[in-house]
């Protein structure tokens, strides 16, 4: 131990001064690996505790050589982008071992295999091996069996969501606001806590944040640039409770016992997802003996140790549906669907026969189903949902089945309009509550309280209609010369006016009325054609908003009425006539007469209108 040879391990921990201290040396010689340097040096500019700590150690060894009790020195070659590219698969500690043996020293390492491989090359090795101290974060102290969640930023009092979902109050926890030192002090205990304890993941390791999974505690930590401030939260779950005590009702645990395969459970935010989650998931691996497996990023539900919980394998969801069809799970739970590839593994192993059941952020019962539809074929949707779950305050309030059918969708008349039709019924009174069809190259989700309602006309039109009316657009524009002006209103829901120019009529009807025809039979209502001078136009007087800048006034007519001319007025009393932009403005310069007759409007409160000329 004359001459010591650490690694990047054993200066992160402090085994060299810890060593010289215990072991009471005689003048030890220190050789450090530039390859340490460089690890650290790359580490602390990461951001990374790591980094910090190792620099640290070797400012300790500095001073005690200034103080006579040993000698440090810096050796070896500095690793390639090689190197430091294949560090996981050893390269680093291969230069680090070459050093110790061209030293002839003892190499220093709290790295188990590092110090096998040394010992298998014939190197003298001291393997400082690190006991690992249970003790709890500090950030556990702020919560208590009401606490959610705890909120940490540099230079604000520490905040804290306490309650239970629907019931949430955002308190303070402390008068005085946290210094950015203290909250790194919490940050560094997070890290350290995530190297040494075996149930504490660093799930997610980003340029600006970290996630931590500590036991119950998920951890999220953001840092410049990502935020401009150091911030910590912390979530942990309230309730942890059974199936049984949300009173289901015997045909929905019946579904959920017998039938439901493709189950997804939505709500918003905190509104007690997770725990219906959990308490599903403890019911089928319990209660009905079935094996059951979660694919989760961060792994952050509370379950027994009977069903084991996956992340992202080597960074790709896929690479986890891919060993769990290997495993052949009963039901797997897929938390969170967010993005398009999560859907897409979703269905794909719900139509290879396991029982999925995901969980999506939602605001309304429809908004799960709708989500997946966007991302599916409109066909296969009952095979990978047939239930929806919909969660608020912590109680099941919606429950929907999925069935398909062919008929001709609600608010359409006409026979020759029947296509496929999914729809979503309320599961315990079997009401209907939303269709989903496509309409041309659109997916519709209609619905029915909005069809069904006491203004139903206007609010079928608002959805369906400007979607057809678009279509149409489209096609007839293939037709006619660029430019052309063109205009479509859809009538009703099986007939729809068509507004061009006069000369390009024959060219829409075609010879004997066929490509019209042809047009009909695509878009699925009939057609008339009009003139579109000829088009009704709404000559109704409505306000103007208007803008006011350094240049200029703005008269906001909207974007629909761009390009055509209008007539404005105060008071009903006639002030200009003007043909708006293609924004549906009107500009006008300050310091004129009429910008000045607006501006005096305007100050005595007097209306400003506009009509269709």
């Amino acid at each position: 131990m004359k001459r010591i040879i650490p690694d990047t391990s054993a200066v992160i921990i402090g085994a060299v001064s810890e060593i010289i201290e215990k072991e009471d040396l005689d003048y030890p010689e220190i050789i450090v690996p530039e390859a340490v340097v460089c690890e650290l040096e790359h580490q602390a500019n990461a951001n990374r505790n790591e980094g910090r700590k190792g620099l640290k150690e070797l400012q300790k060894l500095q001073h005690l050589q200034y103080e006579g009790e040993l000698a440090i020195s810096f050796k070896g070659k500095r690793p390639t982008n090689y190197d430091i590219k294949y560090a996981k698969s050893g390269e680093i500690d291969s230069i680090i071992r070459d050093l110790a043996r061209s030293e002839m020293g003892t190499l220093l390492t709290s790295d188990k295999v590092q110090a096998e491989t040394a010992k298998a090359q014939g190197i003298p090795v001291y393997y400082f091996e690190q006991k690992y101290v249970e003790k709890a974060l500090s950030i556990e102290k702020f919560f208590d069996e009401n606490t959610m969640s705890v909120h940490l930023k540099e230079n604000v009092c520490p905040m804290a969501k306490k309650g239970t979902p629907g019931h949430i109050d955002f308190v303070k926890l402390e008068d005085e606001p946290y210094s950015y030192s203290q909250i790194h002090e919490i940050v560094d205990e997070i890290l350290d806590k995530a190297n040494s304890d075996s149930r504490t993941y660093l799930e997610s390791d980003k340029e600006g944040s970290f996630v931590v999974q500590s036991r119950e505690y998920r951890i999220s930590i953001a840092y410049p640039p990502f935020s401009e401030g150091l911030e910590v939260t912390a979530v942990k779950p309230v309730a942890n409770i059974n199936l049984d005590e949300y009173r289901l009702s015997d045909k929905l645990l019946e579904r959920i016992r017998t039938n439901a395969e493709g189950i997804l459970i939505s709500g918003s935010p905190g509104a007690g997802k997770s725990t219906f989650v959990q308490a599903i998931a403890k019911y089928y691996s319990s209660k009905l003996n079935k094996i059951v497996k979660t694919m989760e990023s961060p792994r952050d539900l509370q379950l027994p140790d009977e069903i084991t919980q996956y992340s992202p394998l080597e960074g790709s969801m896929e690479n986890t549906a891919d060993v769990l069809l290997l495993v052949r799970p009963d039901y797997t739970i897929y938390d969170e669907l967010r993005k398009n590839t999560d859907f897409n593994i979703f269905a794909d192993m719900r139509l290879a026969g396991v029982g999925m059941i995901g969980v999506v952020h939602a605001t309304r019962p429809i908004d799960a189903i709708q989500r997946i539809a966007s991302r599916v074929e409109l066909g296969v949707i009952p095979s990978i949902v047939d239930t929806s779950i919909y969660i608020e305050d912590g109680k099941v309030t919606s429950v929907y089945e999925t069935k398909m059918t062919v008929k001709v969708p609600t608010g359409m008349k006409e026979a020759d309009l029947a296509r496929p039709v999914i729809e979503v019924r309320d599961f315990e009174t079997g009401e209907l509550k939303n269709e989903i069809y496509t309409y041309g190259e659109q997916t519709i989700v209609m619905d029915m309280d909005l069809v069904n309602g006491t203004d139903s006309t206007e609010r079928y039109k608002s959805s369906v209609d400007k979607i057809a009316e678009k279509e149409i657009l489209r096609k007839i524009k293939k037709i006619l010369p660029k430019k052309s002006k063109v205009d479509v209103e859809v009538i009703s829901p099986e007939r729809a006016n068509i507004y061009i120019p006069e000369q390009y009529i024959p060219k829409i009807i075609g010879k004997n009325g066929k490509r019209i025809a042809e047009i009909e039979d695509e878009i699925g209502i009939s057609l008339g054609v009009e003139i579109i001078e000829e088009k009704p136009k709404n000559k109704t007087p409505f306000e103007v908003d208007i803008i006011h800048t350094r240049k200029q006034l703005i008269l906001d007519l909207g974007r629909d009425n761009g390009r055509q001319n209008f007539d404005v007025y105060i008071e009903g009393e006639y002030l200009l006539t003007a043909t708006t932009s293609k924004k549906g403005e009107i500009k006008i310069k300050n310091g004129i007469e009429l910008s000045d007759l607006i501006i005096e409007a305007i100050e005595m409160g007097l209306e400003i209108t506009a009509a269709k000329k």
